[in-house]
């Protein structure tokens, strides 16, 4: 699959998500194309279908040009928020070695010396090639997406994804290197429901690798989402077809909080939002970040 390069006319956005400000897409598209992922419908400006996610990939080529333009004229009052690398692609997936975006646009933050949070959200060790930048930024940190400590488990679910065990391994570098680091166990995988066991090791894991502290969020089960995911869950037992079914519930998302609730005391991790997202419920949370009006 080649990549098309084309020239953006913006790129510092802001967000829509409740715990960040601003986001920073480099890429439209990600070739990881996981089943579950929620950005499916992101190549929709160019012609896309949800069913095409993962084998096409848009490189906005301009992107540290824009870096650099877009930064000088942010307000210095405006520099505080937090910045996002990146909401509904990867910043690090494979072309990123070759094309250097997202690099570039650290580069151009490091330039200004930024003083707000710069977030960093990726499932690739890449980002390792990065630390010198990520530790020059005067905040900076680190979210390793890992959905399970079973490769069997992320080679199903992200078939183009470094494999799990990479993933845990990365954070234990970028903690060695001194960046402060999370995990994002999102999506929260509903057989985990039947299976806590499976969430206990993960966990472990986790701790292990040095995490403290970890964000959750429950399976988006959209339609769009749904129907790529019937395909994966074709061939699977009946329990764990029938969690994906129940996930939409809130009976089922209330069985699994009181799971995590348990294991998180149990492997003294903390919560990021002192709850597990579900994507319904984001207007309320931005609320509740924003404090009292």
């Amino acid at each position: 699959m080649e990549p098309v390069e084309i020239e953006a006319k913006t790129l510092i956005q802001k967000s829509k998500t409740p715990s960040n400000d601003y986001v920073i897409n480099p890429y439209t598209g990600c070739v990881l194309g996981c089943s579950y992922c929620f950005a499916s419908f992101a190549g929709r400006q160019f012609g896309r279908s949800v069913k095409e996610w993962g084998n096409y990939l848009y490189v906005k080529k301009n992107a540290v040009e824009l870096a650099h333009e877009e930064l000088a004229m942010m307000p210095e009052h405006k520099r505080h928020g937090t910045m996002l690398l990146s909401s509904v692609t990867d910043p690090y997936q494979g072309h990123e070695t070759k094309y250097r975006l997202t690099r570039g646009i650290l580069r151009e933050l490091d330039a200004v010396a930024y003083p707000g949070l710069i977030r960093i959200l990726t499932k690739s060790p890449v980002v390792t090639r990065d630390i010198d930048l990520l530790t020059s930024l005067p905040r900076a940190e680190v979210g390793m997406t890992v959905t399970t400590a079973d490769d069997k488990v992320s080679r199903w679910l992200e078939v183009r994804a470094p494999l799990a065990s990479r993933r845990l391994r990365t954070l234990t570098e970028l903690r060695e290197a001194g960046i402060p680091t999370f995990a994002f166990v999102g999506p929260l995988l509903p057989h985990f429901a039947a299976r806590p066991e499976l969430l206990d090791h993960l966990f472990g894991q986790l701790v292990e690798a040095g995490i403290t502290e970890v964000f959750m969020e429950h399976i988006n089960l959209k339609r769009y989402i749904r129907e790529r995911m019937d395909q994966v869950l074709a061939d699977e037992p009946d329990e764990v077809r029938e969690a994906y079914v129940q996930a939409r519930t809130k009976e089922h998302r209330e069985q699994l909080d009181a799971i995590v609730a348990g294991l998180l005391a149990k492997h003294g991790l903390r919560l990021r939002f002192d709850e597990v997202v579900h994507h319904d419920d984001n207007d309320a949370l931005r609320q509740r970040l924003a404090g009292p009006a």
